[in-house]
């Protein structure tokens, strides 16, 4: 069964773990000579010595060739993946056909190198996945704590007054906050590498920085408002504007979703309404996040005018849900997911309505789910 390890804390100012599998001694060596400097580098002969390894340690990164006897890199890139989901893997060969690349992709490398690599380029590469593998470890120990937290609500809400609309509405903002927050603390680890090079700053990482700090502070503007809209909600609604639905969704994409290229937007390139940004962005999120968690590879949202109104269609290739599940899942407090509040389709349903738009879901088991809402559009 795959594990997660934890990766080293940064704090503790220790080399990130590097391991190189390959059955040569001369380019082995060498690559682990290379490495180093910025690495602590262990060695492997064969795949299975390899496995043994990362069966006790967490590597930040692996460096397997393809080519080697008994088992080769792609059947050991396979098994790799039983034992650590999130370690970064950079596959090297010396017969770089466009084949083999293909291979190493689909078992889950992370990078493709021909080999011997440029000294530079393996590098840089290295240094570029062992920062990817400790964030998607920090995702992953965000996704398990929310997970579990997500459990216990789900309990509270089984036991508790169906009725009661403060606990409910307690929830649902926990519920909410889930997403922003992991982004939060991803893109925080992401800032904190970089600052520790601040000596070696060039105008590219500067970019980046700033890039990165946009996006956190993106994503904290969000949390702050569903916290505020929970302080006030008693009181007043949300106060509306001209917004632009395909400027919010395509938001939601970049700074939620990490601009997860399996969700695709189409169709008319603006579609103003009269609403509340933050309150349609909550829609997005979770109708996009249902999407990718019901195993949908490709999530396609459609948006073109129908009269005085825009439909906005998101079509996926999910696993889909029977019309007695969709009907649930409407009223809420029901999900197929383990770790599910069964909250997601309740919320948009009752945010759809504030802002005087119809929802329409159509389902079929193994085929995937069509989401249909129809806003009116804002008077010029």
């Amino acid at each position: 069964m795959a594990h997660n390890a934890s990766s080293p804390s940064p704090a503790t100012g220790e080399k990130p773990q590097v391991l190189v599998v390959d059955d040569e001694y001369g380019p082995r060596e060498s690559i682990a000579f290379t490495l180093s400097t910025d690495f602590e580098v262990d060695t492997a002969s064969r795949a299975a010595e390899a496995l043994r390894k990362m069966k006790v340690k967490p590597y930040a990164a692996v460096v397997l060739d393809i080519r080697m006897p008994e088992m080769d890199g792609i059947r050991a890139l396979e098994e790799i993946r039983k034992i650590d989901t999130d370690v970064s893997v950079i596959m090297l060969t010396g017969y770089g056909t466009l084949l083999t690349a293909q291979q190493a992709m689909v078992a889950g490398a992370n990078q493709y190198l021909r080999k011997p690599p440029d000294v530079e380029e393996l590098q840089e590469a290295v240094r570029k996945q062992v920062a990817a593998t400790r964030l998607r470890r920090q995702q992953t120990r965000m996704n398990r704590e929310m997970q579990e937290r997500n459990a216990a609500l789900k309990h509270e809400i089984e036991q508790a007054e169906p009725h009661i609309w403060q606990s409910r509405a307690s929830v649902e903002l926990v519920h909410d906050l889930n997403n922003p927050l992991t982004v939060v603390i991803g893109y925080a680890g992401l800032l904190s590498e970089e600052a520790r090079a601040v000596a070696a700053v060039d105008a590219t990482r500067s970019q980046k920085l700033l890039e990165y700090a946009n996006v956190v502070e993106k994503a904290a503007e969000y949390c702050h408002h569903l916290a505020e809209n929970w302080r006030q909600s008693a009181r007043k609604h949300a106060e509306f504007e001209r917004v632009d639905l395909v400027a919010v969704a395509e938001e939601v994409r970049q700074v939620i979703f990490f601009g997860n290229s399996s969700i695709v937007l189409t169709g008319l390139p603006q579609a103003v309404v009269r609403g509340s940004k933050f309150e349609l962005m909550r829609i997005f999120q979770n109708l996009f996040k249902n999407a990718l968690e019901a195993g949908a590879n490709t999530l396609t949202m459609q948006v073109k005018q129908a009269g005085d109104s825009f439909e906005l269609g998101l079509s996926d290739d999910g696993s889909g849900m029977a019309p007695d599940a969709v009907k649930k899942a409407l009223r809420g407090g029901f999900s197929s997911k383990a770790s599910g509040t069964g909250l997601g389709l309740s919320i948009c349903r009752h945010l759809l309505g504030t802002h005087g738009a119809t929802l329409q879901v159509d389902s079929t088991p193994g085929k995937g789910t069509v989401i249909r809402m129809v806003f009116p559009a804002a008077k010029a």
